[in-house]
């Protein structure tokens, strides 16, 4: 009689089952492996973004720079009609103060005697025809409201003020310098234009250019920090060149600060 060896017998599917669970953890730790480096790849992004460099060094969105309330709305074009209203209205005023010639007094005067004497008259044709007459409504004005304009002008002429006496003391020549080309900068432009029309492309400005910059931050972000970097060197330079070849007056007046 052949004898069977049942030990023999059973090796080769204990071989097939031990590969195939080892497969499969092998499998798993691979797995697991690919999981934990998209995972690391994406806290690594998400690093990186929030490291990225915003322009004039803001950390919040563009809506809560402006303030987040309604104005913040109208200025990004949150509710286009608001908006396109506003801006449609200061252009119809600019082409009647600027073509037209009309001037502020007059065309305020105009527009007093226009509705006055269109609700007069409406009040006695309703009367005449047996209807009510127009139901002007009441406005007053809240203290609160004055009260809070007036404490945020004060805060922000005292730091106007503070501004204006640091930078006249030299402790920053760097500043300094920017505000002086700053204001001659503006100055130049005041030249070109009267103070209506360079009023009307500074409001137009503020009400295209944020959400224009709202749609391609990122871009703008990059660039904005080249320059930056850009303009950094070459102050450096001029420092180097210039700043510290001055008198040695004004290089003691810098270290006493």
């Amino acid at each position: 009689m052949p004898r069977f060896d049942l030990e023999k017998m059973s090796d080769p599917v204990e071989d097939i089952s031990s590969e195939s669970v080892m497969k499969k953890i092998h499998e798993k730790i691979h797995h697991y492996q690919d999981s934990s480096s998209s995972s690391d790849s994406e806290s690594e992004k998400l690093m990186q973004a929030s490291k990225k460099v915003r322009l004039f060094g803001r950390q919040q969105p563009v809506h809560a720079l402006f303030g987040g309330g309604k104005s913040a709305d109208i200025i990004l074009w949150r509710n286009k009609q608001i908006s396109a209203g506003i801006l449609t209205g200061m252009t119809v005023l600019w082409l009647i103060f600027e073509w037209l010639g009309y001037h502020l007094l007059t065309f305020i005067c105009h527009a007093l005697i226009i509705s006055l004497g269109v609700l007069c008259c409406w009040s006695h044709v309703s009367c005449a025809i047996n209807k009510s007459p127009p139901k002007l409504p009441e406005v007053i004005l809240p203290e609160d409201l004055f009260m809070s304009i007036a404490l945020s002008l004060r805060h922000e002429m005292n730091n106007a003020f503070a501004t204006f006496r640091e930078i006249a003391s030299g402790r920053d020549f760097r500043k300094f310098l920017m505000v002086i080309v700053s204001l001659w900068v503006v100055s130049v432009i005041g030249t070109w234009f009267n103070f209506l029309t360079l009023f009307y492309i500074v409001f137009v400005i503020l009400h295209t250019v944020p959400v224009l910059y709202e749609k391609h931050e990122d871009h703008v972000d990059t660039f904005a920090e080249k320059a930056m970097n850009e303009i950094n060197k070459q102050y450096k330079v001029f420092d180097a060149k210039v700043l510290r070849k001055l008198p040695k007056g004004l290089s003691m007046h810098k270290k006493q600060q």
